[in-house]
């Protein structure tokens, strides 16, 4: 058995894979950039190695430090987690010359299944079905909008190197393919190093299901059922269960063993997932499942197959790296019960779920479920690093249990200042079609009214914010809000002002218990501020001015796409700002001319920063 790991990564991810070690009685050393040094994962670790700066460039991705810290410290293996370093054969290569233990797949294997083309040439050969699409080595734009049009639109452009959703873009029509590609390869070079990319028939209504597979040394290869990852956004995963909806056992038995086929065609060996996309439009049909790709390492998502398997996959790994066959066999598996996992993020959905950072002042999670997190209250999510603040995960007998109890954590969450998704998580698992069982990855896309909160507080959040400011708990309700009106009952508003704008509320008796902390109220996964009115406050958004083109989140401009004195016509795309390896675009609000420009491409920039003035046409 492997007695010393050091963890080449960060946050939850670092975490987990400490408890899991210690309890198998194993030393822990963690590596950190200087930011990360009061992080939890560092307090918990055995020993603890500053290795760069924050730019995970300097820190995470440097390969040299890391080994040098392992070797230094006396590690006897390196794991990587996910992400990072978790899929780099180079790397993995570089820690086995230096004499120490990968835990994760091997090189050949992680070269194999990297590059999405080659994995499903080698997946043709094996004889797993994959996606119709172009996987030539021609990449001129020519050639690729010629195959566009062959195969068909919709399209989706993936970068060959591309993962985690990024370097990906659906494409509806020919007219759009040049522009599609361009933003694409450009967020793959970023990435990824790599601005190949590959085309692929865009499903319809495409379900998304992954096997996890695990595979020894011995030559042992099993499958621990299905996951459903469906529930997306821009093609990140949002909400993630096992097994999956609608799966009955024949499927199933085909697709894990097509699984377990794809991992035996690379001799695998490890923690392993094999991705398929499935055309659902009429169930879920052996027929109509193809391979997409392997992720050749651990998965965000793998505490739900945790949950119905009753397996520590991270303790598989540790056993698998130190020689040990698989725990075991593939008939000693089986599924129990239903699970489901929310990503927390550190993003507003009210204003197109950008991210937000901030130290986190108030944290709070709910009782009932399984919390994966890498952060605490008074940390800070930085603009460097992945806006995961935790995963949500929840475990019942039924999938009806498991969601109930998954919306009512999401619903739970405190979190402030930083502003977070949990709302809008708790809607979507509450949404009749979800408790249906009626996903793919189009769901949040089509119901996107319903699940993004309003920026507006609602008629609860009004009732709670102006009961929370009357005087002295315990006395009269209606004493400080009721008056006298003429020939109508006594007056029971209240004047309150909750996020930053002024309100009367007319009180109803019944209300409702609601958590509170230094005048924020926290209600269905939103935050709120709240206190009485300013004297002479006005409200509203006065303070906004037509024509200033503000950057909405932290982050450094990529592109600009006009210069002073130019001409622009309302919804024309001005300048691209890249934050946590993300793009957002800002268009012109209106027609009109550029006047001023106050930044420079490749500048970083802060939340609020003026970028252009614009003035509209006489």
């Amino acid at each position: 058995m492997i007695d010393s790991l050091l963890i080449a990564n960060r946050g939850e991810i670092a975490r987990r894979i400490i408890r899991t070690a210690k309890r198998l009685g194993i030393r822990t050393i963690a590596v950190h950039s200087e930011i990360d040094g009061d992080m939890p994962f560092v307090r918990e670790a055995d020993e603890a190695v500053p290795i760069g700066p924050a730019s995970a460039r300097e820190s995470y991705l440097n390969a040299d430090s890391i080994i040098e810290a392992a070797i230094r410290t006396g590690a006897r293996a390196i794991h990587p987690g996910y992400g990072f370093l978790s899929e780099n054969a180079g790397f993995a290569e570089r820690v086995a010359a230096a004499g120490l233990i990968w835990i994760g797949a091997p090189a050949a294997a992680i070269r194999a299944m990297g590059l999405k083309d080659a994995a499903k040439k080698r997946m043709i050969a094996a004889g797993v079905p994959v996606t119709p699409g172009y996987l030539g080595e021609d990449q001129a734009d020519n050639r690729l909008r010629r195959e566009a049009d062959a195969i068909g639109y919709p399209v989706l452009i993936k970068a060959v190197a591309g993962g985690g959703g990024k370097g990906m873009r659906r494409v509806d029509g020919a007219v759009e393919f040049a522009a599609a590609l361009a933003s694409c390869r450009r967020e793959a070079a970023a990435s990824f190093g790599d601005d190949r990319v590959l085309l692929e028939k865009y499903i319809l209504s495409p379900r998304h299901i992954e096997v996890q597979v695990f595979g020894d040394t011995h030559g042992n290869v099993v499958h621990l059922f299905e996951r459903d990852c469906s529930l997306q956004r821009r093609h990140q995963k949002v909400i993630e269960e096992a097994p999956a909806p609608g799966m009955d056992a024949p499927t199933r038995e085909v697709v894990c063993q097509a699984a377990v086929q794809a991992a035996r065609a690379v001799d695998y060996v490890g923690a392993g997932t094999i991705e398929f996309i499935a055309d659902a439009s009429d169930g879920l049909r052996a027929d109509r499942i193809w391979f997409m790709e392997m992720n050749t390492r651990l998965q965000v998502e793998h505490p739900v197959t945790e949950a119905i398997s009753g397996q520590d996959l991270v303790e598989w790994q540790i056993l698998v790296a130190s020689g040990e066959p698989l725990p075991l066999r593939q008939e000693q598996l089986s599924i129990k019960g239903w699970a489901m996992e929310a990503r927390l993020y550190a993003e507003n959905p009210s204003t197109g779920f950008l991210p937000s950072t901030g130290r986190l002042h108030r944290l709070r999670f709910p009782d009932g479920v399984r919390v994966d997190s890498g952060v605490e209250e008074g940390n800070e999510i930085s603009a460097y690093y992945d806006p995961m603040i935790a995963k949500l995960i929840s475990h019942g007998a039924t999938r009806q249990e498991a969601a109930r109890r998954l919306a009512l954590a999401a619903a739970s969450v405190e979190v402030w200042p930083v502003r977070t998704n949990a709302a809008f998580l708790a809607r979507t698992i509450d949404h009749p079609e979800f408790q249906a069982g009626a996903v793919d990855t189009g769901f949040i896309e089509r119901h996107s009214t319903h699940l993004i909160p309003s920026i507006e507080p609602g008629a609860r959040v009004l009732q709670a914010a102006a009961r929370a400011i009357l005087p002295k708990p315990g006395s009269d309700v209606w004493a400080t809000a009721t008056g006298f009106r003429m020939n109508a009952p006594p007056s029971r508003e209240i004047g309150v002002e909750v996020g930053g704008d002024p309100y009367r509320v007319e009180l109803r008796d019944g209300g409702e218990p609601v958590a509170t902390d230094a005048g924020v109220l926290f209600l269905d996964g939103e935050a709120w501020a709240y206190g009485p009115v300013r004297a002479g406050h006005a409200g509203g958004n006065s303070g906004h001015f037509d024509g200033a083109i503000v950057a909405p989140m932290p982050g450094r401009v990529i592109a600009l796409m006009v210069a002073s004195g130019d001409r622009v016509t309302r919804g024309q795309p001005l300048v691209v700002i890249e934050a946590m390896k993300m793009e957002q675009t800002l268009s012109a609000p209106f027609d009109g001319v550029v006047s001023e420009m106050k930044v420079l491409a490749d500048a970083q920039v802060v939340e609020g920063s003026v970028l252009m003035q614009l003035e509209g046409e006489p």
